[in-house]
């Protein structure tokens, strides 16, 4: 376990020496309990992101629109699209370790005159973001639950409010482990690490050796479709990116748990990119795998389960019980997920609360001195998550919707953040010292990231297929909208005068 007793005589643990010194450079006083070192912290971003996992049950987009050569191709280069950015990231989370993330680095590297508001705005799509993120992890959990009842009692009559019952269960089991059992948190993420690393093997190791392969690799590779109507297989693999930038964000959560980690400067970077390297690599050779034994896509796509993947087990193994228990390992590292996305968006909430970025900023920045806890911002997380799962009731389209506009704000938070990176370098501007520096490679890296970041952004926008209904518009850009006129009259209206910004308490020598 990751928690030195020794090292924490107080109910409020300050760290390091170095963990002390950021903080107080940051103007920042030390309230959560560093409980957190390099592994528990790895295994969590590991398990939060389910790289190999999220291929599997979210590639349902990326099938329809690619076929299996664009699924494997659009994972490849989101990969590297997206590492360029973390990259970008980790550096800054090197420079500033707090939970506030991607708005509190705008706020510190943003040009001046843009310091404040953009930094406001993306505090707000970080908000967005993982507040919703945690909703539609849960939902599509629900769904593969759905899906092995389904697989398992041919008269089972499927129903969307058995989603949404499924989903608030998920999410209260969560909500459990982040307040009564918070303390073995470090514990946990380190055992999910394990089920996480085990648990690939233990599902690709029965698909080489009991499924059937495609009979050409070429053919799996380069078999490319426009099943959504698109009228151009081009640009049919682009709209699926979708599924590969699903499996593929999130790194981003350490630097929200940061106030919780020790020697974080250092710990958070080294954490962020070894995910991207292990958690990639394991992506890459599973999305691989399934390529090769998909077989019909047009047929896996058709199954009774609603879940791909679940179909594909069955196919391979021939028996039930089997493809039962491979998904149900995904099942249960998915929960531990849906644990970590709901500490991600309370700690976020809490940051920008404390900088006064929300309404009711006084009642969200509270922490339980008992507990060292955001309580107040845990219980928002969970009753949002409830809340917003009801809207599954009525929409068949929730997931979709969720997922896209999830993606859509923090991409958009990560986009600005890199950019003001990218701005600072151009102009040839002092960067703060760091454990971890780019060097030359980090205008390169932050052009190339920001631009990905912005192709990403569109293509998240984008309907399934062409011409769609009201049913099965992507309603995202209207949320994603809505959100944003929002923040910025509440801004105009209100928020200018409370919030100053991260950059307005730090201090310029100690």
């Amino acid at each position: 376990m990751d928690v030195d007793s020794d090292d924490h005589a107080g109910p409020n643990a300050a760290g390091t020496s170095i963990d002390k010194q950021d903080m107080s450079r940051m103007g920042k006083k030390q309230q959560l309990w560093r409980n957190f070192r390099f592994f528990s912290i790895f295994g969590f971003i590991m398990v939060l992101m389910a790289t190999w996992e999220a291929v599997l049950s979210a590639n349902i987009f990326g099938l329809i629109n690619g076929g299996t050569g664009g699924l494997i191709w659009m994972f490849i280069a989101t990969f590297f699209g997206v590492f360029c950015a973390i990259l970008s990231m980790a550096e800054m989370a090197s420079m500033a370790p707090t939970s506030g993330g991607q708005y509190h680095w705008v706020s510190e590297f943003a040009p001046a005159s843009l310091q404040k508001l953009l930094s406001y705005l993306v505090g707000w799509l970080c908000v967005l973001g993982w507040q919703v993120g945690t909703v539609a992890i849960s939902f599509l959990m629900a769904g593969q639950i759905q899906g092995l009842v389904i697989l398992n009692h041919d008269s089972y009559d499927p129903q969307r409010w058995h989603l949404t019952l499924i989903t608030i269960a998920i999410v209260t089991i969560s909500m459990a482990f982040n307040t009564v059992l918070y303390r073995q948190l470090p514990l946990v993420e380190i055992v999910s690490l394990v089920l996480h690393v085990l648990g690939f093997f233990a599902i690709l190791i029965p698909l080489w050796v009991m499924g059937k392969r495609a009979d050409s690799a070429y053919d799996v590779f380069f078999t490319f479709t426009d099943g959504g109507g698109w009228g151009n297989t081009g640009l049919s693999c682009l709209i699926g990116v979708l599924s590969s930038i699903f499996a593929l964000i999130g790194p981003d959560s350490a630097a929200h748990m940061s106030e919780e980690l020790r020697n974080a400067s250092k710990t958070l970077p080294r954490a962020m990119i070894a995910t991207m390297l292990v958690n990639g690599s394991m992506g890459l050779v599973m999305i691989v795998t399934f390529c090769m034994m998909v077989g019909d896509v047009e047929e896996v796509l058709a199954t009774p389960t609603g879940q791909p993947f679940i179909q594909v087990f069955y196919n391979a193994v021939q028996n039930k019980a089997g493809a039962t228990v491979m998904t149900s390992i995904i099942l249960v590292i998915t929960v531990c997920g849906v644990i970590n996305n709901i500490a991600t968006s309370s700690r976020q909430l809490w940051a920008f609360a404390r900088d006064k970025g929300v309404p009711f900023s006084a009642w969200f920045e509270v922490v339980n001195p008992k507990i060292d806890l955001p309580v107040n911002a845990l219980i928002f997380s969970y009753v949002f998550c409830v809340l917003l799962s009801l809207i599954n009731i009525g929409s068949a389209v929730a997931l979709n919707v969720l997922t896209s506009l999830g993606v859509a704000a923090l991409i958009s938070s990560y986009t600005i953040s890199v950019g003001c990176m990218a701005v600072k370098r151009l102009r040839n501007q002092h960067l703060l010292p760091a454990h971890f520096s780019l060097g030359r490679a980090g205008l390169p890296l932050n052009i190339i990231g920001t631009l990905f970041l912005l192709f990403v952004f569109i293509m998240s926008m984008f309907p399934p297929t062409p011409s769609p209904d009201a049913e099965t518009m992507n309603w995202s850009i209207l949320v994603y909208g809505v959100v944003t006129v929002f923040s910025l009259v509440y801004y105009f209206l209100r928020g200018r005068h409370r919030y100053v910004g991260p950059v307005s308490y730090v201090r310029k020598t100690l």
